[in-house]
């Protein structure tokens, strides 16, 4: 019996080894959405201080990507720039009997980037509508150089797209000769370099470029997008950043969640240049 059990305990010890590593292994959370929001999830995950035990996987793709890979079941977390499509609920419900969580993470203001080099300094969103719907072709008919407008936008899956065409170009759609950027960092990007360029994306990317003051309708005060305008919502192109989940969230997720909305992870999002979801 003796000599059979010591044939037997290799084998034993190698059927037992992978469960007890199985038990210590790490929990992986992915987030997985806006292109916005990465370079502030990524902070977070850097920063969250109770990490013993969890991994983070961190990805964005856009706002619809991250909503279709939550009710994919493929993430843990949707990062997104805008909400939930009422489509896109009736699936997540049909899915999991469950609508799905919303959580507010940050607040966040869609500045309106020109060159630096660019006179205009202003604009009413109007006049921002008629730029990016191609009807305003050239900066004189707005108070700048004659010279053509060249338009860059966000791709189609991008929540900061469609809050853009929604909230600014009231549905209708882009000018089809505006060039869709993959990331508001391309985008920003190119809008340094192009001195009659003009392109939109978060507030918290605006370097080497120049954000223009935005009036609601002529007549009324042209506001630029900062923590005051932005927290009190003068600012007219302003929204909130979210979380989604498709169930509510237990363990390691809610406490990261926690963490995130707490004051400590609140003070992360003004650091990475976003504003909180309510004045500290």
């Amino acid at each position: 019996m003796l000599r059979i059990f010591r044939t037997l305990a290799p084998v034993i010890s190698m059927i037992l080894l992978p469960g007890i590593l199985l038990a210590f292994a790490p929990q992986r959370i992915s987030i997985k959405g806006s292109d916005t929001m990465v370079i502030l999830v990524q902070r977070w995950t850097e920063l969250y201080p109770d990490k013993a035990g969890v991994e983070f996987q961190v990805t964005g793709g856009g706002s619809g990507v991250g909503i279709a890979a939550l009710i994919n079941g493929t993430t843990d977390i949707c990062a997104s720039s805008r909400p939930m499509k009422p489509a896109e609920v009736e699936q997540m419900k049909a899915k999991y009997n469950y609508k799905g969580l919303e959580v507010r993470v940050a607040r966040d203001g869609l500045a309106i980037y020109v060159h630096k080099s660019n006179k205009v300094k202003q604009l009413t969103m109007e006049q921002a509508r008629l730029i990016f719907t191609g009807k305003v072709t050239n900066w004189k008919e707005v108070g700048g150089a004659d010279k053509p407008i060249n338009l860059y936008s966000r791709e189609n899956n991008s929540g900061t797209y469609e809050f853009f065409k929604e909230h600014v170009l009231l549905k209708q759609d882009f000018a089809p000769q505006a060039q869709h950027m993959a990331g508001t960092a391309a985008l920003i990007n190119a809008v340094s370099k192009d001195v009659n360029a003009i392109g939109f994306g978060g507030a918290a990317y605006a370097k080497n470029v120049k954000a223009v003051a935005i009036a609601e309708e002529a007549g009324k005060p042209y506001i630029t997008p900062n923590e005051t305008s932005i927290l009190s919502a003068t600012y007219p192109i302003s929204r909130f950043l979210y979380f989604y989940l498709s169930k509510r969230p237990e363990g390691n997720i809610k406490k990261f969640i926690d963490w995130v909305i707490s004051p400590a992870g609140q003070k992360v999002v003004v650091d990475v240049g976003y504003y909180p979801i309510k004045k500290m």
